[in-house]
């Protein structure tokens, strides 16, 4: 290799060395990691104190909500008391509104076979 090519290989290899170069510091025996360490550190504490209050505030509304709904509850519970107790008692139970029905139906077959059959005689004997 020439010394022309070699001078901008080298000027390149040292860019990365000057990055690493000193920096200056903010204050006498600081650090810049743990000025960074304290700044992380506050905002934590900041971030804490914030979602400490909206914690808070939200179980305050939730209460709110949940009262209102209790209350709402027992109102529902108080209007379905008194519209049950104007309506007159039922004559029957559903089961046995079915077991009249289901009787009602046999008696209606019943009588109904026994006229189908009419007056006719009964032959005991199979025509051949």
């Amino acid at each position: 290799m020439s010394r022309r090519h070699l001078l901008p290989l080298l000027f390149c290899l040292s860019l990365p060395l000057a990055a690493l170069g000193e920096e200056p510091t903010a204050t006498p025996g600081a650090t810049p990691a743990s000025d960074d360490l304290a700044q992380l550190q506050q905002r934590l504490d900041e971030s804490e104190k914030l979602r400490a209050d909206l914690a808070a505030q939200l179980q305050g509304a939730e209460s709110a909500v949940v009262g209102r709904l209790r209350q709402e509850n027992q109102r529902l519970k108080l209007q379905l008391r008194e519209l049950q107790a104007q309506q007159p008692p039922r004559l029957l139970s559903d089961e046995q509104t079915w077991f009249a029905t289901g009787g009602a139906v046999a008696l209606v077959a019943f009588v109904l076979g026994a006229l189908s059959r009419g007056r006719r005689r009964r032959r005991r004997e199979w025509i051949n």
